[in-house]
């Protein structure tokens, strides 16, 4: 069975309801009315992710400017993602799409199954709920923040051109 092809702008991105902590979970559709920007990546501790998430944390600000939420999602547990955070000093979530493993991932067609991890796959979803951006990354590739910043500021020009 070959995966699903990783969902593209135009369509609605799929609710979900994943463990942030051990104790606290955080649905997709409570964040309804704001951009939310998902990251799937491999896992918490390879140098490739630390990297990336370090520099969403970092242009954390500008996310916040065009009023969207950052999530980050692997298939580490949330205990792992808490310590990996922690380290790594992270001001967003990072949600555990543990079990039933990749489920999530799996929706959205950034899992791999050869591998048993998430794609390293970036989506904007816009204030309605569908998916505006996506881009699936080569494992061992950073892709930076520029495309989500672009999909960003298009976001804001059509609620702009739309007001």
């Amino acid at each position: 069975m070959s995966p699903a092809p990783l969902l593209s702008a135009g369509t609605p991105a799929p609710d979900f309801a994943l463990p942030s902590t051990p104790d606290q979970r955080v649905s997709l559709s409570s964040l309804r009315g704001q951009p939310v920007i998902l990251a799937f990546y491999p896992a918490d501790w390879s140098p490739v992710c630390g990297d990336q998430m370090a520099l969403y944390n970092q242009v954390l600000p500008e996310f916040h400017r065009a009023g969207a939420q950052l999530l980050g999602i692997s298939v580490d547990g949330a205990w792992c993602h808490a310590a990996f955070s922690e380290q790594r000093k992270l001001h967003f979530p990072l949600l555990a799409d543990f079990e039933p493993k990749g489920e999530v991932a799996r929706r959205y067609g950034a899992y791999r199954d050869a591998d048993g991890i998430c794609e390293r796959a970036l989506f904007v979803i816009d204030a309605q709920g569908d998916i505006a951006w996506s881009h699936l990354s080569p494992l061992g590739i950073n892709p930076g923040a520029d495309g989500i910043l672009d999909a960003l500021d298009r976001l804001s020009a059509k609620k702009g051109a739309n007001a």
